[in-house]
């Protein structure tokens, strides 16, 4: 606490009443991993200090250095209240590290994210006082059920092919929030609901939190309110050979990155729903992977320490074609991340010629590199965002063409694309339906 180092943390707006009951402006503060659940709240002057806090000055070196009226007893208060959220190293967030790596290891499922949070929310809707936990535990499971048909309804109503002929070799589906993605989530796993069950579904995934710079696998199943998915551990034993003894172990060194990452928890409920459970009310096997961007680095791992995009691919595909029963591989996927609150200057909303060019430009981009993945020319997607510098921040061109890649997919269709902006217009997040067969 006296050299402070801080950790990734996430900054973000905050609303609060000042002593005079005027709502006041402040900075929130979180981990970027959510290894710690905790948050500082903090004055947006602060973000001037933040950046000192490398481990290297000791804490009158950071009052010397920020001046304007910082004194050591605010940052002595600030540095305190780093430390019990643990966002800053030290034994404090090393506790809280270890704990999270002693409860996902004594697990054998990991339990439910954010698909959890949003059936409990549709449990709540309308009801004055807090749902208990036996009507959470009861009801969640049946909205969560109606909310996902609901989508499927609305978004095949119109379709000429509402279901698919066969079970694909694999598709591409939103990660984003159901709310903000349920047209693409509807599109794919609606068209899911009559074709053959497969023996297991490999999901593919983006890594936005965690520590792994190259692929990493996930040893532990997958639950949500419908109930638990296990892991394919013959599928996963099978790929660490063939990638073999240093880098088989390096898959899962970073397992732990799975623990709140919801890229592939959000497809479970739509897996489980859609594609039902066996004679013996088991759901179908999971496989979840996280996939580093090929973009940068070559697709080696960003420090060449981690397991490699092109090695990884290799592996994974002689093991699906020695695995029993057919695989579906789902590539949990958005697109462009654009907007204010992600570094843009451009205003989102409004009708001005440049807010409406701003817009044209993310959906032009986004064609122009889902063009390529219809056409199979993966690498030619890749090679692009890696001259472009990945300009509307894709955040899952590693998935989407691993996807196309292991399944050597002899066509390539664009079901739907879309594109939410939040209410105050600071962020445009694209997604898209896709179906390789």
């Amino acid at each position: 606490m006296q050299a402070p180092k801080l950790r990734a943390v996430r900054g973000f707006p905050l609303q609060a009443k000042g002593p005079d009951g005027k709502p006041i402006q402040m900075l929130g503060l979180a981990d970027s991993q959510q290894i710690s659940p905790k948050m500082v709240a903090t004055s947006p002057a602060t973000q001037h200090i933040l950046p000192l806090m490398n481990g290297e000055r000791d804490l009158d070196e950071i009052v010397s250095s920020v001046g304007k009226g910082l004194n050591r007893e605010f940052l002595e208060q600030l540095v305190a209240q780093l430390d019990d959220a643990g966002l800053i190293n030290g034994p404090t967030f090393e506790a809280m590290a270890d704990k999270m790596r002693t409860d996902f290891d004594a697990a054998d499922v990991l339990p439910p994210g954010a698909s959890a949070t949003f059936a409990d929310q549709l449990v709540g809707q309308g009801k004055e006082e807090k749902p208990t936990d036996e009507e959470l535990a009861e009801q969640a499971p049946v909205k969560l059920a109606e909310y996902l048909d609901k989508c499927i309804d609305e978004a095949l109503k119109n379709a000429d092919d509402p279901a698919f002929d066969e079970l694909p070799k694999a598709v591409v589906v939103p990660h984003v929030d159901y709310p903000r993605g349920w047209m693409n989530y509807g599109a794919v796993w609606g068209r899911m609901r009559v074709v053959e069950r497969p023996a297991r579904v490999v999901v593919l995934g983006t890594n936005h939190f965690g520590a792994a710079t190259g692929v990493v696998a996930c040893n532990k199943g997958f639950a949500s309110p419908f109930g638990e998915s296990h892991v394919d551990s013959e599928l996963l034993a099978s790929i660490q050979t063939k990638l073999g003894g240093d880098l088989g172990e390096k898959l899962i060194a970073n397992r732990y990155d799975h623990e709140n990452e919801h890229s592939i928890e959000l497809q479970v409920a739509w897996l489980q729903h859609c594609l039902g459970a066996d004679e013996n009310g088991e759901f179908c096997k999971v496989l979840g992977v996280l996939i580093h961007d090929p973009s940068v680095n070559g697709g080696e791992s960003y420090d060449g320490n981690g397991v490699g995009y092109e090695p990884f691919i290799e592996a994974l595909k002689a093991a699906i074609s020695e695995a029993p029963g057919r695989t579906l591989v789902v590539s949990s996927a958005d697109l462009s991340h654009a907007g204010q609150a992600f570094g843009d200057q451009q205003v989102l909303t409004g009708d001005d010629e440049q807010a409406k060019a701003f817009r044209e430009q993310v959906v032009k981009h986004d064609r122009e590199m889902l063009d390529l993945l219809r056409e199979r020319k993966a690498d030619e997607l890749i090679s692009s965002m890696s001259w472009q510098q990945n300009p509307t921040r894709w955040c899952s061109i590693g998935n989407m063409t691993a996807a196309l890649k292991v399944t050597d997919a002899e066509s390539v269709h664009l079901l739907n694309y879309a594109a939410a902006i939040d209410p105050q217009g600071l962020s445009m997040v694209s997604s898209c339906a896709m179906v390789m067969r």
